[in-house]
């Protein structure tokens, strides 16, 4: 692995000001923002509320520390000119990344990974398996932001066992699959591999970046939903790497490499589809225990679960579906005995699912782009702490209040 490191960028300072406007005079809040032109002070959000009388309380956030020369002067001018303002407390946040390289302090908080597995495994009872899956995992856990993608010298069986898998879901695919999914699977197909055995994820993840900037970052197993839809926010999900048991390959109780990359990759190499992904990301980051709960559920019903029409027809664009031979059928099939709704976050956010039985309710979306702006309105309606934006270009998390981010253990 490469032993190069990129220095994260410092989160910019932001302030957050109380101004009280007293009175209707034409043009009071005009003067009382000139000070920021002025001082070349930026505002990133100004929020109105009318109190009794003739008094406006105004909430400002702009650039900069509130102890900084530009701020101070600021201040000074406010008041000399009988301005009511206060430098509020920043806002306090669950902990969320604010640049790439903080990814590494949440992607070893995995729930369950390497031998951990459960009794009604299919790979419980069998030590070689396990003891590859500790070392597959190993290799997860120690990557770190800056190294290359980590290869995995696969065997003659995991490589059997994949080809199993992705010989019978392309089969389903071309009647059950969205067409975008069919369009990317193909081009995986004929430029990294994926007829001939696994993948290695870094000729994925190149070709995913070329095409909607998404990458991915290998993880040794489940992480929570926080922990996982913060990775989102920065057009990075968490993959895992090792392979189902093959005494079962149609059947596996986790994620793994077949889920990852046969279910989820190729839709990631849709604008619309990684667009919705980083919407619910993004709206993750810093969000209260409630709505993490709201989006990982959207999040299920969508990027898991998710239906189109087409042509009339239901066709998946959810992992979980694409990546199962059984519930492929189950939802695509005519007669089937599950219930369908219209694509509706709103509704999705507040409806549970089992996890190890076919889901009894599917979410049917008009298209890719319907499923994304229903998802972008559904996200700005969540009562967020602030507004986030991903900087590409400095792989950073830009937010326009004055916020505190608290309560982050780090992993080993």
């Amino acid at each position: 692995m490469s032993s190069h490191r990129e220095r994260p960028e410092r989160a910019e300072p932001r302030t957050s000001l109380l101004i009280e406007l007293r009175g209707d005079r034409p043009g009071a809040l005009e003067a009382a923002l000139a000070p920021f032109s002025r001082h070349g002070v930026g505002l990133t959000h100004i929020e109105s509320r009318p109190r009794r009388g003739q008094t406006f309380d105004f909430y400002v956030d702009c650039e900069g520390d509130s102890d900084g020369a530009a701020m101070q002067a600021v201040l000074s001018e406010l008041r000399e000119a009988a301005v009511g303002v206060v430098v509020l407390d920043h806002r306090h946040v669950p902990w969320f990344p604010r640049h790439r390289s903080e990814l590494d302090r949440i992607a070893n908080n995995t729930l369950e990974a390497g031998g951990d597995l459960q009794a009604d495994h299919p790979g419980f009872a069998d030590p070689v398996y396990r003891d590859r899956r500790a070392t597959v995992d190993a290799v997860a856990r120690r990557h770190r932001h800056g190294d290359g993608f980590p290869a995995v010298a696969y065997t003659p069986l995991e490589h059997a066992t994949w080809r199993e898998v992705h010989k019978r879901l392309a089969e389903l695919g071309h009647s059950f699959a969205c067409r975008e999914y069919r369009q990317a699977l193909a081009e995986l197909e004929a430029h990294c591999g994926y007829r001939d055995g696994i993948p290695q994820g870094r000729d994925v993840c190149t070709f995913l970046e070329a095409r909607t900037g998404f990458r991915l970052r290998p993880v040794a197993g489940l992480l929570g939903a926080r922990d996982f839809l913060a990775g989102l926010a920065f057009r990075v999900f968490f993959s895992t790497q090792y392979i189902r048991h093959g005494s079962w390959p149609l059947y596996t109780p986790e994620p793994d490499v077949c889920h990852e990359l046969i279910g989820h990759a190729p839709m990631f190499a849709d604008a619309a589809f990684a667009d919705l992904s980083q919407e619910i990301g993004l709206a993750s980051l810093g969000a209260s225990d409630e709505d993490i709960e709201r989006l990982a559920r959207c999040y299920w019903h969508s990027v898991e679960f998710g239906l189109v029409r087409e042509g009339g027809a239901r066709k998946a664009y959810g992992a979980g579906l694409l990546s199962s031979v059984g519930e492929l059928e189950h939802a695509c099939r005519e007669g089937s005995s599950a219930n369908f709704e219209p694509w509706e976050p709103r509704r999705a956010a507040n409806q549970p699912y089992p996890v190890t039985e076919y889901q009894p309710l599917y979410f049917v979306a008009e298209s890719l782009q319907d499923a994304k702006a229903r998802m972008r309105e559904f996200c700005e309606s969540l009562p967020r702490p602030f507004y986030a934006r991903y900087n590409a270009a400095t792989e950073s998390v830009w937010v326009d209040r004055a916020v505190r981010r608290e309560g982050q253990e780090v992993a080993p």
